[in-house]
């Protein structure tokens, strides 16, 4: 009976691991000055970015599951790196906003995060690298401009 799979020189999950090793190495360098994770830096990134949002949200636009947020938002708290108040409206639901200590490891880190941009754009070339994540949204089924 043929292999009705494709080799895993070519299965797209395989790759798109192998990819993101490839592109967390010189982002996971970085962090390893700063205390915190991976996880941990892209929350702050989302704050940085879009300002206080609900922890919804925020999981959502840092590819988080909920509870991990939770789990994630309760240590940037401790470190003071985050702010979380409740809903005076509904009481379930929080908001998470960046402090100014937050900001600055962001703010810190900004150049040695847009070299590493310029690295990934250099080796596929800026067109290429448009396109990739192009195609990359269109895998993603919570996709938004």
């Amino acid at each position: 009976m043929p292999n009705k799979l494709p080799s895993t020189a070519r299965s797209l999950p395989i790759a798109l691991m192998r990819a993101r090793e490839g592109v967390m190495l010189p982002i996971r360098d970085m962090l390893a000055q700063t205390g915190i994770t991976e996880q941990q830096w892209r929350v702050l990134r989302v704050l940085a970015e879009y300002g206080v949002m609900d922890a919804k949200t925020l999981a959502d636009r840092a590819s988080l599951l909920f509870p991990s947020l939770t789990r994630i938002a309760a240590t940037l708290r401790e470190k003071g790196l985050v702010t979380q108040t409740r809903d005076v409206k509904d009481r379930r639901r929080q908001f998470i906003e960046i402090t100014a200590a937050g900001q600055k490891i962001i703010d810190d880190r900004a150049d040695q995060t847009a070299q590493i941009v310029v690295g990934f754009q250099e080796t596929l070339g800026l067109e290429n690298y448009e396109t990739l994540l192009d195609l990359l949204a269109q895998l993603d089924p919570g996709a938004r401009d």
